[in-house]
């Protein structure tokens, strides 16, 4: 088998993967009802895991944390607490737009809203300022240089090569517009200082109009 009939292979495998998944979300409310507490409790079983792993590593080759306390709280706190606001800041979000932050139970429109205006995907960037949080409280250095790395190049794999061919086939045109103009995880510094100047202005114009 060459190159080219690999890629086909894998490229087929990937669209069923995305069919499937359209459908749960397209289909029945009964589908998603009974889908939506199955994939959640596997990220669940998968983030659990991946900590456990980490630790066993830990273990067996006798490493050494990055960081000793008291150094090594004063920045794993920051980061998880960081990682939690902006986790429940984009779950809130989903809720409110009528969906779930599980995959096949999404919100029916594109969220445009809160860190969403900013990056496509705040709830997996909390996920993984957490993981490190996690790793530096732990003083585990599997957790902080291997598993979370790794975690993060396979989310954003699974995020490139399904999430968003599954969107894209959702949502259509608006999807691939927001996708261009908002990257995935770094937001762009033009776009925070817009808001920040609408924030203000807002709250300029609020105090005006108690004024008069």
């Amino acid at each position: 088998m060459n190159s080219h009939s690999r890629r086909n292979d894998g490229h087929d495998g990937m669209k069923i993967i995305v069919d499937f998944i359209y459908r749960i979300i397209t289909g029945p409310e009964h589908r998603r009802r009974i889908a939506t507490p199955l994939f959640a409790g596997f990220f669940a079983f998968l983030i659990f895991l991946i900590i456990f792993l980490a630790r066993k590593l830990d273990a067996f080759l006798h490493l050494a944390g990055p960081l000793s306390y008291p150094v090594n709280y004063l920045l794993s706190l920051p980061l998880f607490i960081a990682g939690a606001f902006l986790w429940i800041w984009s779950v809130l979000q989903f809720i409110r737009a009528r969906g779930t932050p599980v995959p096949v139970n999404p919100p029916p429109k594109l969220v445009t809203e809160g860190p969403y205006a900013y990056i496509r995907n705040p709830m997996l960037s909390g996920i993984i300022l957490m993981l490190f949080g996690v790793g530096f409280f732990l003083e585990s250095p599997s957790l902080v240089f291997f598993f979370t790395p790794l975690f993060v190049a396979f989310t954003c794999l699974e995020f490139k090569l399904i999430e968003e061919p599954e969107l894209e086939k959702r949502l259509g045109d608006a999807y691939r517009e927001y996708r261009r103009k908002t990257p995935m995880f770094i937001p762009k510094l033009s776009r925070l200082s817009q808001q920040v100047g609408r924030d203000a202005q807002g709250d300029s114009l609020a105090r005006k109009g108690e004024k008069g």
